[in-house]
C-alpha cells in the first residue's frame, strides 16, 4: 500500500475534525460582531461583554479539559468528540432564548463544556493517523478550522446584522420573542448536530508510540505518572505551551475587538468592518496556519530538532514588529498592516500542538494536550478579550482608545513570547533526544 492511500483516512479524519473546529469557532467568535446590540439590549459595559467572549466560556472548557484528556487517553476518541459536538451545539442554541446577563453566561459556560472535547482528542488521534515528518501539517490544516470558523463567523455576523433591519425584536415559532442578533445563535448552532453525526464516519485509529516496561508490555499511566512524565520535561513543555499561549492571547484580543476598533475609531459601519476583517482572518490566517505546519514539517524532515519552536520565534518577532497598527491614523495603512498579525499568529499553531505530541508517549498525549490548552484558553482566551477591554475602561476610560489597547496588549504579549520560545530551545531539544532516541541520554 502507498504512503498515499494508508494516509487517506487520515486525511478524511482530518476533514471532519477540521468541520467541526469551524464549527466550534463559529459559535464562540460570533459576539465579535454583536458587541453593539447586546451592549445595548442587555445594558453590559465592555469588560461585562469581554467575559462574555472569554471567562465565562474559558472556564469549564479550561478545566474540564484535563479529565476529558485523561479520558481520551484511555477510551475511544471520536465518540468522545460526538458527544462535545452535540452538547456545544445546543448550548449555542440555548444563547438565543437566554433573557438576561447571567443566563448568557451559564449558557456560554455550556458551550464550553462541549467545546472541551474536541482538542485534546483529535491531537491524539491525529497523531496516531500521521507520521512524525507530517503530523505538524495534518494539524494545522485541522486547526485552519479556528481561523476559517472565526472569518465564517465574522462574515456571517455581518450579513445577517446589516439584513436585521431596525427592528430589536423578533417573535419566533415555539421560542416566543427574542432580539434579533439572538436568531443568529439558532442559525449558527443547530447545524453542528449534523456535523455530530458526520464524525460517526471517521475510524478510531490504533493507537501508536505506546510507552512499554522492560518486558515489552505495554504500560498503564496513572494521573500522576503522565504528570510526572510532564515535570521531566517541563523547560520544554512549558516553553512551548507559554510561549504559544501569548502568541494565541494576541489572537484572541484581535478577533474580539478589531470590528470594533475600526467602528469606533473611523467611523465604519459594523457590517462593513465584520466583512473586511472576517475575510482578512479567513485568508491570511488560514493561510499561515498551513504554511507554518509545512514549514515545520520541512525543518523536521531536514534533521532540525527544535524546528517546531523556531516558527514560534519567528512568529512572535513579526507580530512584534506590526503591534502599532493600530495607531496609525490612516484607515487604508491600517488594512493593510492587519494581514501581518493575522499570518503570524497563526503561523506557529501546528508546530506548537505537534511539539507537544512529539514529546510525550501516547499514553500521555490528550492530557499532555489538555494541560497545553488549560494555559492557552485559561490566559489567552479567558484574559486576551478582557485585558484589551480593562485597558480600554479603567486605564483610558475612554471607547474610542480601544485602539492603544490593542496595541499595547499585542506588543506586551508577543514579547514575552519571543522570550519563552527562546530559552526553551536546548531543553526541548533534549526532550526529543530522551524521547525519540534513548539510548543516546543517559538513564
Amino acid at each position: 500500500m502507498s504512503s498515499g492511500t494508508s494516509l487517506r483516512p487520515g486525511w478524511y479524519a482530518v476533514f471532519v475534525l477540521m468541520l467541526a473546529y469551524v464549527s466550534s469557532f463559529i459559535d464562540r467568535q460570533i459576539l465579535s460582531l454583536l458587541v453593539a446590540p447586546i451592549k445595548r439590549d442587555l445594558l453590559l459595559s465592555d469588560t461585562e461583554i469581554s467575559l462574555l467572549m472569554g471567562l465565562s466560556f474559558a472556564l469549564f472548557y479550561t478545566f474540564l479539559g484535563i479529565p476529558i484528556g485523561r479520558l481520551a487517553d484511555r477510551a475511544n476518541r471520536r465518540n468522545i468528540i460526538i458527544g462535545g459536538i452535540a452538547i456545544w451545539s445546543l448550548m449555542t442554541a440555548l444563547c438565543g432564548v437566554v433573557k438576561n446577563y447571567g443566563q448568557f453566561f451559564l449558557a456560554r459556560v455550556g458551550v464550553g463544556v462541549g467545546e472541551a472535547t474536541l482538542s485534546p482528542a483529535a491531537y491524539s488521534m491525529l497523531a496516531d493517523y500521521f507520521p512524525r515528518e507530517k503530523l505538524a501539517t495534518a494539524i494545522s490544516v485541522y486547526s485552519a478550522g479556528i481561523y476559517i470558523g472565526s472569518g465564517v463567523a465574522v462574515l456571517i455576523g455581518a450579513w445577517l446584522v446589516s439584513m436585521g433591519g431596525d427592528a430589536r425584536t423578533v417573535t419566533l415559532p415555539l421560542v416566543g420573542e427574542v432580539f434579533t442578533w439572538q436568531v443568529l445563535f439558532f442559525y449558527i448552532g443547530l447545524p453542528g448536530l449534523v456535523i455530530a453525526l458526520l464524525v460517526l464516519t471517521v475510524r478510531e485509529p490504533a493507537r501508536k508510540g505506546l510507552l512499554t516496561a522492560a518486558d515489552g508490555q505495554v504500560q498503564h499511566l496513572s494521573i500522576s505518572e503522565v504528570f510526572g512524565l510532564i515535570r521531566q520535561k517541563q523547560a520544554a513543555f512549558f516553553s512551548v505551551t507559554i510561549g504559544f499561549t501569548f502568541i494565541a492571547l494576541v489572537a484572541y484580543a484581535g478577533s474580539a475587538w478589531t470590528p470594533t476598533f475600526l467602528v469606533r475609531t473611523f467611523g465604519w459601519k459594523v457590517g462593513n468592518a465584520g466583512a473586511i476583517y472576517g475575510l482578512m482572518v479567513t485568508v491570511f490566517s488560514t493561510t499561515g496556519i498551513i504554511l507554518g505546519g509545512r514549514y515545520a514539517d520541512a525543518l523536521t524532515r531536514r534533521g532540525v530538532t527544535d524546528g517546531r519552536l523556531r516558527i514560534g520565534i519567528y512568529s512572535a518577532i513579526a507580530i512584534a514588529l506590526s503591534a502599532f497598527y493600530p495607531i496609525v491614523n490612516n484607515p487604508t495603512v491600517v488594512i493593510v498592516m492587519i494581514p501581518i498579525p493575522c499570518f503570524f499568529v497563526a503561523f506557529p499553531f501546528g508546530a506548537a500542538s505537534a511539539a507537544i505530541q512529539d514529546i510525550m508517549p501516547n499514553q500521555a498525549r490528550a492530557l499532555a494536550s489538555a494541560v497545553y490548552l488549560f494555559f492557552i484558553n485559561i490566559i489567552a482566551l479567558g484574559f486576551g478579550p478582557t485585558s484589551v477591554a480593562l485597558l480600554t475602561d479603567y486605564v483610558f476610560q475612554d471607547e474610542s482608545a480601544i485602539r492603544y489597547s490593542l496595541a499595547m496588549v499585542t506588543l506586551l504579549a508577543s514579547m514575552i513570547s519571543l522570550g519563552c520560545y527562546s530559552v526553551g530551545l536546548a531543553p526541548y531539544r533534549r526532550a526529543m533526544t530522551a524521547m525519540h532516541h534513548p539510548s543516546a541520554v543517559a538513564v
